[in-house]
């Protein structure tokens, strides 16, 4: 369902490797991955290769089998859930942390230059005004000279530019009456006298303004200054300039406090899901520990009728500091063979050929579990003979009444206790070699287990020898 395909009796896997070298996967003539095709293939069939007993000496191989017999599957997956979403929540403070130090850094500059800005009030500046009013100010003796000075010039009685329009009216206002082109130049006239009666109050008035200030003078100069360095020191020309950049060192403040409430929360959800795993990874571990003792019996009474029968298995759970794939515990799987012997790490204690039993003790165990449809097991038997692969073979036996048991296996004693047998074999050309694989029927079952039993010339005695264990 998760990978959108139809299900299907039977279900077929199919994979074509063109001569090319390329692949192609199918579920059900549904092209697939072959990822998809593995993790399918995973859940139908479990292969036993020839270094898959090295697999006990692996602690998640170890815990993995523990967890199937203490049924973890649906609480270790929400466990993995969560500790993923630890894992981000934990980088996204670590991320805000980060940033929180940088902007601490630089937090004292960024705090100076926006007081800076703010203690020069830049709302209330109108740079164009200020220059002006500091022009007037510091020019104040020329400026009331000049405008006195046009006045004079202006109003200067008898030849002043006033009187000189004034007379000039007056004449014309004999003859306005005589036509609309003598009015229309008398009210130009007029119009002239008018401006310049108004002109010459208006420079009256301004020059009865200009005064000496020197103190406001001094204030001006010093708050002109104090703005053209601010201007230099941020490369800028105009007031609007400052004001964004005291802005954006505003929002550059607020963000070091925003950060800081962002840490909290954060904080927060990791404190919550670090409480949710801790409980999580309680219950694994009492899972496990209700299960040590079933399957230690298990395991011995399996090894026992495997001839070793004072086999010793412990579990041990050690307390982790840091939260793992698994939950908060490492597992260590020990195992001791003879009596007197102290149990030590299964891979360092057991020999070869009792890693062979102990991992089919295992697979016998795990078949009731996990429901496999099928297990296939290549030369799981290394290490063994004669007694020994008999009494495994039994155990195979009985785990083929549960699931499909396929054996690739050179011991007759294995061999005999399949219901069905295939031959594989190598062909050889001059050219090269070839590997084929055949269905053996009737009398070339017999053929072939004697053949296992007494090599490549077959006699009467081996040839009973291989009824009798077929049989």
């Amino acid at each position: 369902a998760e990978n959108d395909l139809d299900y299907e009796e039977p279900t077929i896997l199919r994979r074509e490797i063109l001569p090319s070298g390329k692949s192609r996967a199918f579920i059900n003539d549904s092209p697939v991955t072959l990822q998809q095709m593995q993790s399918l293939g995973g859940k139908l069939v479990d292969i036993h290769s020839q270094f898959d007993t090295q697999h006990l000496a692996s602690e998640s191989y170890q815990m993995e089998m523990v967890d199937v017999l203490a049924g973890n599957e649906t609480l270790l997956a929400a466990y993995r859930a969560q500790l993923r979403t630890f894992h981000t929540l934990k980088k996204d403070l670590e991320d805000l942390r980060q940033q929180q130090e940088e902007a601490r850094k630089e937090e004292d500059y960024v705090q100076f230059l926006y007081e800076e800005l703010e203690a020069a009030k830049l709302v209330e500046i109108q740079q164009q005004d200020l220059e002006d009013e500091f022009e007037k100010l510091n020019n104040v003796e020329v400026i009331k000279t000049t405008l006195e000075e046009a006045v004079q010039v202006l109003s200067y009685e008898g030849t002043g530019s006033n009187d000189t329009l004034v007379q000039a009216r007056n004449a014309l206002q004999k003859i306005k009456s005589f036509g609309n082109a003598f009015n229309s130049l008398w009210e130009r006239l007029n119009s002239l006298v008018l401006e310049l009666e108004d002109l010459l109050q208006e420079l009256d008035a301004v020059s009865d303004t200009v005064e000496m200030d020197p103190e406001k003078l001094s204030l001006l100069q010093e708050r002109l200054e104090e703005l053209y360095r601010l201007q230099k020191k941020h490369s800028v020309t105009t007031v609007e300039e400052l004001l964004s950049i005291q802005s954006e060192l505003e929002g550059k403040l607020q963000f070091g406090t925003n950060l800081e409430l962002d840490i909290q929360k954060k904080e927060k959800e990791v404190s919550e899901i670090q409480k949710e795993l801790v409980s999580k990874a309680e219950a694994l571990r009492e899972h496990r520990l209700q299960t040590f003792p079933s399957l230690k019996a298990n395991l011995e009474n399996y090894l026992d009728e495997l001839g070793l029968p004072y086999a010793q298995f412990q579990f041990q759970l050690t307390p982790q500091d840091t939260f793992r794939d698994t939950g908060r515990d490492a597992l260590e799987m020990l195992f001791s063979a003879n009596k007197g012997m102290a149990p030590g790490l299964v891979h360092k204690m057991a020999s070869g050929g009792e890693m062979s039993r102990i991992m089919l003790s295992i697979k016998a165990i795990l078949a009731t579990y996990k429901n496999l449809p099928t297990i296939i097991f290549d030369e799981i038997d290394t290490g063994v003979s004669g007694e020994i692969a008999y009494k495994m073979a039994t155990i195979m036996g009985t785990m083929s009444e549960k699931v499909q048991l396929i054996s690739i296996t050179h011991l007759p004693q294995i061999a005999a206790k399949g219901n069905y047998h295939k031959k594989v074999f190598k062909i050889n050309t001059d050219t090269a070699t070839f590997t084929d694989i055949k269905d053996l029927v009737g009398d070339e079952r017999i053929n072939e287990i004697a053949q296992m039993i007494g090599g490549s010339s077959v006699g009467e005695s081996a040839i009973a020898h291989a009824k009798q264990l077929l049989n």
